[in-house]
């Protein structure tokens, strides 16, 4: 078996994907219900019990749901930054102000490596109004993988990280012009659009044409909203903006969904 990357759910409603090597397979993020990544693991043939740790980008519920539960249940390492590790307790205290405890809590920082297995994970800033988030690059067996998603714009520091991945998991979140003319209060437009919100189609786009360097084999669009996009926009957007660097080989690209698993991405 190679390099595999499996997005179970990708959105709002819950977010969580399994970066896997041979020997080591790790959950990133648990947006979803214990059960439902349960479910949707088995329905395509993995293991949940095969899992090595769980790692967690920021303290949003679409990102940490189900965390509790899950790791509960699993007995596997948790790896999260302290500052999320502080918010996400205080915010599930029990009515006697008491947070449960992660039995296997690893706490990692922004800008260190670590390892899991063979796995070797580099988290790094994201700009995003959470805590301390943070977005991870994961090199295994020759592969490297990027997931970038939660974030307002794409600096500098962030482009770096993302350089020379054969798989990148982007955020391409709305389109402005349905979110302006949406039902959203201007308060959370305006929110959505900050520099510390999500990334538009446009935005996904301009990096693209801009400093993206082309090596990936596939594109993956992640984090779309339901409401303020649509998969045929996002999808124009990035293959407009990818139309000179496409070929068989490269920057195949796929949409992450919300409601259902994506067939694993094997390298």
């Amino acid at each position: 078996m190679g390099v595999s990357v499996t997005i179970l759910a990708s959105g709002s409603g819950g977010n969580s994907a399994v970066i896997a090597s041979a020997t080591t397979r790790v959950l990133v993020d648990v947006g979803l219900s214990c059960r439902e990544i349960i479910r949707r693991l088995t329905a395509l043939g993995q293991d949940p019990r095969s899992l090595s740790a769980i790692l967690i980008t920021h303290e949003h519920s679409d990102h940490i749901a189900g965390l509790r539960v899950l790791a509960k249940k699993l007995q596997i390492p948790v790896f999260m930054t302290g500052a999320t590790h502080t918010v996400w307790a205080r915010a599930i205290q029990d009515e006697r102000g008491e947070a449960p405890q992660l039995e296997q809590l690893e706490l990692f920082s922004a800008g260190k490596n670590f390892q899991v297995g063979d796995i070797a994970i580099t988290p790094f800033t994201i700009p995003h109004d959470a805590a301390d988030p943070v977005g991870f690059t994961f090199t295994l067996a020759g592969v490297k993988i990027g997931i970038a998603t939660d974030l307002g714009y794409i600096p500098g520091s962030v482009r770096h990280h993302l350089r020379g991945c054969d798989v990148l998991l982007v955020e391409s979140n709305h389109d402005l012009e349905m979110l302006r003319g949406g039902a959203y209060p201007w308060s959370v437009k305006q929110r959505v659009m900050s520099r510390v919100g999500h990334l538009s189609n446009d935005a996904l786009a301009e990096f693209f044409t801009s400093d993206y360097d082309g090596c990936a084999a596939y594109v993956v669009l992640a984090h779309l909203s339901a409401q303020n996009n649509h998969p045929e926009i996002a999808l124009a957007a990035a293959e407009k903006a990818l139309s000179g660097r496409r070929t068989l080989l490269r920057n195949r690209v796929l949409l992450a969904k919300q409601s259902e698993s994506l067939q694993p991405i094997w390298l």
